[in-house]
């Protein structure tokens, strides 16, 4: 158990990051996961911009690699005009 009130502090801070982060990258693959089952070319058109909107946001918090942002709306993109 930490010592000093500073090291208690940065455990507590350190959950609440970690809950935050574990929602946001389980809604970041809800939101991949969805754009990857659609096949109406319409409706994956519309959800493309909120989904690659979403990875970067998460990309620019260190959420996730940006790399892995980058993977991910590049193969994203291919499957919606695959369509």
């Amino acid at each position: 158990m930490a010592n000093h009130k500073s090291a208690l502090k940065r455990i507590r801070q350190a959950e609440a990051r970690k809950q935050e982060n574990r929602y946001y990258a389980r809604t970041m693959r809800n939101a991949v996961r969805q754009l990857r089952s659609t096949t109406a070319k319409e409706e994956a058109t519309e959800l493309l911009p909120r989904v690659s909107s979403l990875l970067d946001k998460l990309a620019k918090k260190k959420v996730i690699h940006s790399n892995k942002a980058s993977n991910l709306k590049s193969s994203l993109t291919r499957h919606v005009s695959s369509l």
